[in-house]
């Protein structure tokens, strides 16, 4: 079996489920054999300001205990946060990126992550229309796995449907799959 270390920084305002998708991405990983951390980093602790976690996956136990310094991925909730450098601080020539972002703000992704692969969602319409209001956590952890080839799409499918009926019931489970469902057919490199 090939070696698999990856690292994965999230990036996203509070209240929009940032630490989740950490900690779902990890869960998802650890139900499929892997080794897996998630942890979070607060700034100001108050709705809508800028939020980190970060998530390590591995096929072999994960010995180190400190903040995601060069990622392999970057995951950003927020596409307001474009522009901000911390986005890009400690990326490889490697690191992809995944952005939740519109069709109008493709130019503006593009210009940022120039010489970065970059991948685009609109999470928060997908969310929107599912959830009725913007809860882009779920979409961007399917796009992140879709994206990793980390979890196939139908152990995603199945972790997503456990995992939040245990916490949320069933109605609010099978609405989260909807949403990775879609994401995982809309989501799309950038060129």
């Amino acid at each position: 079996m090939e070696d698999v270390f990856i690292e994965v920084r999230w990036h996203g305002r509070g209240g929009q489920g940032v630490v989740t998708a950490g900690r779902l991405a990890a869960e998802t990983a650890l139900l499929q054999g892997y080794y897996v951390q998630s942890f979070p980093e607060f700034g100001p602790e108050r709705a809508g300001a800028p939020v980190r976690a970060y998530t390590r996956i591995s096929n072999k136990p994960i010995r180190i205990h400190y903040q995601v310094l060069s990622p392999d991925y970057v995951v950003i909730l927020d596409p307001t946060l474009i522009g901000n450098p911390d986005l890009k601080a400690g990326l490889k020539e490697t690191t992809k990126v995944i952005i939740n972002a519109p069709e109008e703000l493709y130019e503006n992704v593009r210009s940022f992550f120039e010489g970065y692969e970059t991948y685009v969602v609109d999470a928060t319409k997908i969310s929107i229309d599912v959830f009725g209001r913007n809860l882009p956590n779920t979409p961007m952890v399917a796009a992140f796995f879709k994206i990793s080839g980390v979890v196939d799409r139908e152990n995603f499918e199945k972790t997503v449907l456990s995992w939040f009926e245990e916490r949320l019931g069933k109605d609010l489970a099978e609405k989260n799959v909807e949403v990775a469902r879609r994401t995982w057919d809309e989501v799309k490199k950038l060129e």
